[in-house]
C-alpha cells in the first residue's frame, strides 16, 4: 500500500517537483521565520520528510535524523511561542504587557505585510510598541518600567527569530544532503 502512494505520487509530481516544491517550502519558511502568521519551521521539515517517503533512494535518512528534525520543529515552536512572554515578564513586565506585546507583534506583522519600505521596522517595533502601552496605558505602570517591559518583549522576539532562522537553516542543509544523496 505505502510503496503504491509513493509511486503514485513520483508519477504525478516527478522527482524535479518533489525538489521544486522542498525548496518553494523552505523560501516560505524563511518568510514564515519571520512573520508570525506562517508556520516557519513546520514548513521548513516537510521538505524533509518528501525527501525520505517519495525519492528512491537507497540510503535516506536515518530515524535518527528524522527524529531530530520532529524533535527541532517541536521545540522550536514552543520555544518560539514562550520567548516574548518570557522576555517581556524577566523585565518586570505584566500580562497587560504580555498582551500588547502580542497585539503588536500581530499589527506589526500586517502593517509590514501590507507597506513597502516600513513593513520590517513596524514587525520588529510592533511587539516593543505594544508591551509599552499596554504596560503604560494598562497596567499604569511608570515609563521606566513599560520601557523595561518592551525591551524584554523585543529581546524575546529577536531571540525566537534568530532561533526560527537557525532551524530553516539546519533543516535546508538536511534537504539539500538528501538531494545531492539522490543525484
Amino acid at each position: 500500500m505505502y510503496i503504491c502512494i509513493v509511486e503514485n505520487i513520483l508519477e504525478l509530481v516527478s522527482v524535479w517537483g518533489i525538489i521544486l516544491i522542498g525548496f518553494a517550502l523552505i523560501i516560505v519558511a524563511y518568510f514564515g521565520s519571520l512573520l508570525p502568521a506562517l508556520p516557519g519551521v513546520p514548513l521548513a521539515a516537510i521538505p524533509i520528510f518528501l525527501v525520505h517517503f517519495t525519492l528512491p533512494i537507497e540510503e535516506k535518512y536515518s530515524w535518527f535524523t528524522l527524529s531530530m528534525v520532529i524533535i527541532l520543529t517541536l521545540a522550536i515552536s514552543v520555544v518560539d511561542y514562550i520567548l516574548p512572554i518570557w522576555g517581556t515578564k524577566k523585565y518586570g513586565g505584566s500580562k497587560e504587557g504580555i498582551r500588547g506585546s502580542t497585539v503588536g507583534l500581530i499589527v506589526g506583522a500586517l502593517i509590514s505585510f501590507f507597506t513597502g519600505g516600513i513593513g520590517l521596522i513596524a514587525l520588529f517595533a510592533g511587539p516593543f510598541v505594544g508591551a509599552y502601552i499596554g504596560e503604560k496605558y494598562y497596567a499604569q505602570a511608570s515609563n521606566e518600567v513599560a520601557l523595561r517591559s518592551a525591551w524584554g518583549s523585543l529581546i524575546g522576539f529577536l531571540a525566537g527569530t534568530i532561533g526560527k532562522f537557525v532551524v530553516v537553516s539546519i533543516f535546508l542543509l538536511i534537504f539539500l544532503w538528501g538531494i545531492f544523496k539522490y543525484f
